[in-house]
């Protein structure tokens, strides 16, 4: 997938191993994205989002189900990189 300011490699051998490269022109279309340095795909983003609470992770974007088809939610890890957890919808 390539958006301004967003590339996302896939594995074609392995499609759900991914990586996205992400620049400040994504800001345009998604000012959350870039926040992000690392992005990690779970099964049931619900669950992660209520397991991060219970053990009290710095949540630094809400659960928040977007426009695109992607249910995420931010958490600050303890060197002050934000990670994306999410699943699709």
């Amino acid at each position: 997938m390539d958006e301004p300011g967003f590339l996302m490699l896939a594995s074609p051998d392995n499609p759900t191993a991914q990586m996205t490269v992400v620049s400040p022109v994504a800001d345009s279309w998604d000012p959350h994205t870039s926040q992000s340095t690392l992005a990690v795909e779970v099964e049931d983003v619900d669950a992660a989002y209520t397991a991060a609470e219970r053990r009290g992770y710095q949540v630094v974007y809400p659960l928040t189900t977007e426009p695109w088809g992607i249910r995420r939610f931010f958490v600050q890890a303890p060197d002050g990189s934000v990670i994306n957890v999410h699943s699709h919808v």
